[in-house]
């Protein structure tokens, strides 16, 4: 037969689109041409896959093998289609049954001698393959563990060339080879830090665990060594496990920047915590050939920290401002586009000026009032107004350490995730029917309106906030999403005029 199909996967972002190929083979000279869009590592797979061919004893026709991955206008990056040319290749020339190889999606990257290397991003393409009606997948034997994560369809985890076409029905005697695996994935702490450690602090923490039942932004302000840090890497600690489709999400993302997944899905929300040096790109994502996930992206569903966040030059935190009102980026390059989800949870930490001091007891800041405000102003106030809870973290004195010299059992992690988790359960039941599950998610005009709205004397003081021009209507929104997570940790019906006040007290700063 001259004419054969298989299928293969491109990804865009987190999205895979099915890529048909097809190989044909017609009289002339000799001669491997690869049509489609390709880019410069996937037009590197004529040699790798001739050769893989002829080590693993299945070589490719003499004639001229003409390979078009369809559709013709959709770029397609990296070695994850080799399989597929060599498998359409092999049907054109006769060697594999052409409704097999029709039936089924190949991924993986061809060695020199005939073995399939593991690629990245197998997860989400064996999603998108069962999306598109497919009901069997040919991955590496490396990737096998992963790609049994999707329910639904059948994996095949092959070894190499010579085992696929014998899987498809090629006449091929079995020789065993030696798997291409992956390095052993990084091993996930078992145990995390205890937000029980936390001296002192009361009112953080306080601020810590609304944060996390209704998944709001924060911003903490202090001096050095008033426990910024430690109270930031302690909130991962008190959020939910993750459920199905925000595991599959996470997971998913984590394959893509090609991290070790295993067999189990990512379960416990990320913690991204890049280096005030990092750039735009390294935050959002990008990349000059296959546009990569920046820190947003990999704290999808848990927590990106900012630390010494005014130290970061103004134009990468200004990127972060349409994520955190959309949930996701677009990444435009030359190339293409790429689209990535970016639901994280942000935390800025910041000293109060250049030297640490300003408004510390024990310490006289040496700043001007002028250097002091260009300090600040590296963090925009739009960016700053999309940040619902805003805290002042003082340095602890000596009574402070000594009455917390113990741990505090009654404000453990595993105890106020307990909390958030009823919390979160409360909400969700209110939103249930709508597109939303948390607080933070709502829509200002769904809570100003209906059944919802809050009594007059309820909202006064947000009212009397907003004439005075003290928050914007965005932050009017924002503050009342944070009294109904006040009042859900309260297990109360709906927030009252002391929830309102509060929400709007940590908004505008809490002394802690």
């Amino acid at each position: 037969m001259a004419l054969a199909r298989t299928f293969a996967v491109a990804l865009h972002g987190v999205r895979g689109h099915v890529v048909e190929v097809e190989a044909d083979i017609s009289a002339g000279l000799p001669a491997f041409v690869l049509i489609g869009l390709p880019d410069t590592a996937l037009g590197e797979s004529r040699k790798r896959v001739g050769a893989a061919a002829v080590n693993a004893g299945c070589p490719l026709t003499q004639k001229k093998l003409t390979i078009n991955l369809s559709p013709a206008a959709l770029p397609k990056q990296g070695s994850g289609f080799d399989l597929a040319i060599a498998i359409a290749a092999l049907s054109a020339a006769g060697a594999i049954p052409p409704e097999s190889a029709a039936s089924a999606v190949h991924l993986g990257e061809l060695g020199l001698d005939g073995r399939l290397r593991p690629v990245s991003g197998i997860l989400p393409a064996v999603l998108a393959a069962r999306d598109a009606g497919f009901a069997r997948v040919f991955v590496p034997a490396g990737n096998a563990e992963e790609a049994s994560l999707v329910d639904g369809i059948d994996i095949r985890g092959v070894t190499g060339l010579r085992a696929a076409a014998i899987a498809h029905g090629a006449e091929l005697d079995p020789v065993e080879e030696e798997p291409v695996l992956l390095p052993a994935p990084e091993a996930r702490k078992t145990s995390e830090p205890d937000m029980a450690e936390v001296a002192g602090n009361d009112e953080a923490v306080g601020a810590l665990l609304a944060a996390a039942a209704g998944g709001h932004h924060l911003s903490m302000v202090g001096p050095p060594g008033s426990g910024k840090t430690m109270l930031a890497r302690r909130l991962p600690t008190i959020l939910p496990d993750l459920g199905g489709p925000e595991a599959v999400e996470a997971t998913c993302i984590r394959s893509l920047t090609g991290a070790g997944v295993g067999k189990h899905l990512v379960r416990r929300p990320p913690f991204e915590a890049p280096h005030h040096t990092a750039s735009a790109a390294a935050l959002v994502g990008g990349g000059t050939g296959r546009i990569a996930p920046g820190a947003i992206v990999r704290a999808t569903h848990g927590v990106l920290f900012l630390d010494e966040a005014a130290e970061f030059p103004p134009s990468v935190l200004d990127a972060l401002r349409q994520p955190l009102e959309n949930g996701s980026i677009t990444i435009h390059r030359a190339s293409g586009a790429a689209s990535f989800p970016a639901r994280f949870q942000l935390v800025l930490a910041s000293n109060p000026c250049p030297c640490g001091h300003y408004g510390s007891a024990d310490e006289e800041c040496t700043c001007s009032p002028m250097a002091r405000r260009r300090y600040f102003a590296r963090m925009s106030g739009p960016l700053l107004d999309r940040v619902d809870i805003r805290l002042t973290v003082r340095r602890l004195g000596v009574a402070a350490i000594r009455s917390a010299a113990h741990l505090r059992s009654d404000r453990s992690s595993m105890m106020l995730r307990a909390r958030v988790e009823a919390a979160r359960a409360v909400a969700a039941e209110r939103l249930r029917g709508t597109e939303w599950s948390r607080n933070a998610d709502v829509a200002g005009s769904w809570l100003r309106s209906g059944e919802h709205r809050l009594g007059s004397r309820a909202i006064a003081p947000l009212d009397r906030a907003l004439e005075r021009g003290a928050i914007t209507m965005r932050g009017y929104d924002r503050t009342l999403r944070l009294a109904w997570t006040l009042a859900d940790l309260d297990q109360a019906s709906s927030p009252d005029v002391d929830h309102v006040g509060r929400a709007l007290f940590l908004r505008r700063g809490i002394a802690s």
